[in-house]
């Protein structure tokens, strides 16, 4: 995997929970695993493709998401309700979007699917042939831990068509 690839992931992730939790969050040790993923407690999943193809997994305990939605929605959660799981899939696609508009600064232009989330320990997940980086970041209500399964992709240029309406519909001025 590129680093151009790693390094939105980790300032996008260190500057919205930062932001969001009001403290520093500070990175793990990278490692780079192969073959399937297993899922924590609660596991965000969101696909890029574009110039960037593949996925991104937020995971993290149960104990950690509902600490984390009690601070980022400003209520005090006891269990991870449907509210709960809202902000923590936010969270992943605030991150993600964030990575997504450096990755296309820098060239890698992709769009990301609406978030998905497993809830519950020990489902296998295939990335196939896509290795994945796993990131780890600590904060003091817990840890969360990225997992980027990313390549470069076929498509390099995804700008928006532009769309004109017919001629019948043009003012004089158009």
């Amino acid at each position: 995997m590129k680093v151009n690839f790693l390094n939105p992931f980790v300032s996008s992730a260190h500057e919205i929970l930062s932001l969001e939790l009001g403290e520093d969050v500070q990175r793990g040790e990278l490692c780079l695993e192969n073959g399937s993923y297993e899922t924590d407690d609660v596991t965000v999943i969101i696909s890029l493709i574009g110039a960037v193809d593949g996925t991104v997994f937020f995971s993290m305990s149960a104990e950690s998401a509902i600490k984390m939605a009690s601070v980022l929605m400003g209520e005090k959660f006891e269990t991870l309700d449907r509210l709960a799981q809202s902000g923590i899939a936010e969270i992943g696609n605030v991150i993600t979007g964030r990575a997504s508009m450096k990755l296309a600064q820098a060239g890698y232009e992709a769009n990301i699917s609406t978030p998905s989330m497993i809830m519950g320990k020990g489902a296998t997940i295939s990335t196939l042939e896509y290795p994945r980086l796993v990131v780890p970041l600590n904060t003091s209500i817990g840890p969360m831990t990225i997992h980027l399964a990313l390549r470069e992709g076929q498509q390099t240029n995804m700008k928006t068509p532009q769309i004109r309406a017919p001629k019948a519909f043009e003012t004089p001025e158009q």
